[in-house]
C-alpha cells in the first residue's frame, strides 16, 4: 500500500507542479509580452502537498525552478515555495563595533557577491542603543534590492555575512560588528521558527523605521511597495507608522541623528549651515580668475577663508563659467595637485574639509587619492561616463549638480526651456542621482546642488532660491532618502545678481550674494558656496540661530566621533 501511495503522490505532485509552472491559456494570452506580469502572477503562489505517510515531499521534485526554493515541513505536510525570477527585499543594517562605516561597505560587497542586487540605499543614522544602553552608539541604515534567493536562503546568506564579519553569539541587543535583518520579502508574510516577516516589533523601532521610510517614495512606485504598506499594523501604511512614533521631529534629537560619512567621521548637517569657500586655480574664472594660481597665493587665500569661518574649501582647476573651454586632464591636474597637497598639509585644515570641483573622472580619481574629502561634479556624471564608477569605488561623498549641456551650451535657448523649473530640476537631478546610486554610490553619500546659474535664466534662479522645499518635495515622490540629502546653493557673485542690482563687476555683488544665500538658507539649504566667506558666514550664523531657536534645538558640534 505504501509504495502505491508514494507513486500516486509522485505523479500527482508532478502533474500539479507542471500546471503550476505553466500559466493557464487566458494568462498566456494576456501577458505574453510581459514577463513582469508573469512573475507577479506567480510571486505569491505556493504548492502544498499532503502526504498521508509523512513522507518528505521535497525529495520528489528536482526541476530547476525549485533550486532556490525555501521549504518548511512538518510530520504531515510540506510547503514548497516556488520562487519567481526575482523578489524585491528590504534589509536593515546595524553596527556599533569597530569601524562601523567600513562594516557597512564590506557587508554591501558581500551581499552583492551572495546574490543580492542592491538598488536603493537609505540615509545613514547614528542612534542610541536600546535595551542594553551601556554600549557604543549604533550606525543604522537599510537597503532595498532584488534577489533570486528564497527567504530562508536569503536569511542563511545574511547570517553567513554576519559571522564572516566577526559577529558571535552574545548578549541579546548587545554590541555587534554587524546586524542584518530582513524587513520585507516580496509580497510575502512569513512566519516560521527561524524567520518572521514583518517582525512584530518593527513598527515601534525608530532606528528601523527611519531608514525604511527613506527607501520609499511618497508616491507608491509598484504593487510590492503597496503590499509593504498594507503590512503596517496601523491604517495609513509605513508613513503613518513612522509619524505615530514622531516622524521627522525625532531626527536631531539625542536618540537618532541623520549623518553623512566623510572619511572616518560622521557629518551632522542638520544643526548648522556649512560655508564652502571657493578657491579657483583658473586663469579665466568669471570672478577671481588668475588670482590664486601660485601655491603661496592659494595657501594664503585658504588661510584667510578658514579664519573667516569656512568649513569646506572647494578647489577648482577647470573653469565652468559660460563658454569656458575644456582643458586637458593633465593641465587640470598640473594646476590642482600641487595646491591640493599644500592645502591638505595646512594645520588650519584640521577638522575642515576639502572639496574638489571637477567633471573629469581622471582628475577626480587623482584628487581623491591626494586627499580630497568631497567630489563636486557640476555635471552629475553627464560629461564623463566613468565619473560615477570612480566615486563609487572611492567612498567619498558626491555632490551632484543640475546642468543641461556643458559650459559652452548650458545657456543655449533650448536648455532654458522649463515647464516648472523646480519640478523639472528635481526630476532631472533625481535621475542623475539614481544613476549614481545604481553605479554604487549610496544615497547616504550624496549631496545635491540645483545649479543656480547653470542652464537657468534670472527668473529660474530666483524661483530655485525661493522654493528649495519644492525641489525636496518633488524628489521625495521618488525617493525620501534623496529628498533628505544636503542641499548646496551657489549664487555667489553670479551674473543674475548683477542683472538685478545693476552691478556689472562680479566683485561688487557680495551684498546681493548675502541676500540670496539668506533666502536659500531659510528655504532649507545646508551648504552655501561663496567667494566672500566673512559676510556670508555671518549671515549663515544668524539664519541658523534663528532656525534653531524657532525649533527649540541646541546648537551643537557638527562632527560626531
Amino acid at each position: 500500500m505504501a509504495p502505491l501511495l508514494s507513486q500516486t503522490l509522485i505523479h500527482t505532485g508532478r502533474f500539479l507542479l507542471r500546471r503550476f509552472l505553466e500559466p493557464p491559456p487566458a494568462v498566456i494570452s494576456a501577458v505574453a509580452a510581459s514577463r513582469v506580469c508573469f512573475h507577479r502572477y506567480y510571486s505569491s503562489k505556493s504548492l502544498s502537498l499532503v502526504s498521508p505517510l509523512g513522507l518528505h515531499c521535497s525529495s520528489l521534485f528536482s526541476p530547476p525552478a525549485l533550486c532556490n526554493s525555501a521549504f518548511s515541513s512538518s510530520a504531515t505536510s510540506t510547503t514548497i515555495e516556488v520562487q519567481s525570477t526575482e523578489h524585491e527585499v528590504v534589509i536593515a543594517l546595524g553596527s556599533n563595533i569597530g569601524n562601523r562605516m567600513n562594516n557597512f561597505r564590506e557587508a554591501l560587497r558581500l551581499m552583492k557577491r551572495g546574490g543580492i542586487c542592491v538598488t536603493r540605499h537609505s540615509c545613514l543614522y547614528e542612534t542610541a542603543p536600546v535595551h542594553v544602553t551601556d554600549q557604543p552608539r549604533f550606525l543604522n541604515a537599510a537597503v532595498r534590492g532584488v534577489t533570486k534567493l528564497g527567504p530562508h536562503e536569503l536569511l542563511s546568506v545574511l547570517k553567513t555575512i554576519e559571522r564572516d564579519m566577526g559577529r558571535k553569539d552574545g548578549i541579546r541587543y548587545g554590541p555587534r560588528p554587524l546586524d542584518l535583518d530582513i524587513l520585507f520579502y516580496g509580497k510575502m508574510r512569513i512566519s516560521s521558527d527561524k524567520l518572521i516577516i514583518p517582525h512584530e516589533r518593527l513598527w515601534e523601532r525608530s532606528f528601523v523605521l527611519a531608514p525604511l521610510v527613506d527607501l520609499l517614495g511618497s508616491a507608491v512606485d509598484n504593487d510590492t511597495v503597496a503590499h509593504w504598506h498594507s503590512l503596517a499594523i496601523h491604517p495609513g501604511g509605513i508613513f503613518q507608522a513612522w509619524e505615530r512614533l514622531g516622524g521627522e521631529s525625532l531626527i536631531g534629537q539625542d536618540g537618532i541623528q541623520r549623518v553623512l560619512p566623510i572619511g572616518d567621521k560622521l557629518w551632522d548637517f542638520s544643526n548648522k549651515t556649512h560655508v564652502m569657500g571657493i578657491l579657483n586655480l583658473t586663469p579665466d574664472s568669471f570672478s577671481d580668475g588668475g588670482k590664486f594660481q601660485s601655491i603661496d597665493s592659494a595657501v594664503s587665500r585658504v588661510r584667510s577663508m578658514i579664519s573667516e569661518g569656512a568649513d569646506i574649501i572647494d578647489i577648482g582647476a577647470q573653469s565652468t563659467r559660460p563658454m569656458a573651454s575644456r582643458i586637458s586632464s593633465q593641465e587640470e591636474l598640473d594646476r590642482l595637485l600641487p595646491v591640493l597637497e599644500a592645502v591638505r598639509g595646512m594645520p588650519e585644515m584640521e577638522e575642515k574639509l576639502i572639496s574638489v570641483d571637477t567633471f573629469n573622472s581622471e582628475v577626480a580619481s587623482e584628487a581623491i587619492s591626494n586627499g580630497a574629502d568631497i567630489l563636486n561634479d557640476v555635471s552629475a556624471g553627464t560629461l564623463d561616463p566613468n565619473m560615477h564608477k570612480v566615486v563609487a569605488e572611492s567612498g567619498v561623498p558626491y555632490m551632484a549638480m543640475h546642468m543641461r549641456g556643458d559650459p559652452c551650451t548650458m545657456q543655449n535657448k533650448e536648455n532654458l526651456q522649463y515647464d516648472d523649473v523646480c519640478k523639472d530640476v528635481a526630476s532631472e537631478l533625481y535621475l542623475r542621482v539614481r544613476d549614481a546610486e545604481l553605479s554604487g554610490i549610496p544615497a547616504w553619500r550624496v549631496m545635491i546642488d540645483p545649479g543656480i546659474g547653470f542652464s537657468k535664466s534670472v527668473d529660474h534662479n530666483l524661483d530655485i532660491i525661493m522654493d528649495l522645499p519644492k525641489i525636496r518635495e518633488e524628489m521625495a515622490k521618488r525617493s525620501i532618502a534623496v529628498s533628505h540629502a544636503p542641499i548646496l546653493v551657489g549664487p555667489s557673485r553670479k551674473r543674475f545678481l548683477g542683472d538685478i542690482c545693476g552691478r556689472p563687476e562680479a566683485t561688487d555683488r557680495d551684498a546681493a550674494t548675502v541676500a540670496s544665500v539668506t533666502a536659500g538658507i531659510l528655504g532649507g539649504a545646508n551648504i552655501i558656496r561663496v567667494h566672500n566667506v566673512r559676510h556670508n558666514a555671518d549671515a549663515a550664523k544668524i539664519d541658523t540661530a534663528v532656525s534653531l531657536c524657532k525649533n527649540n534645538m541646541p546648537r551643537e558640534a557638527t562632527f560626531l566621533l
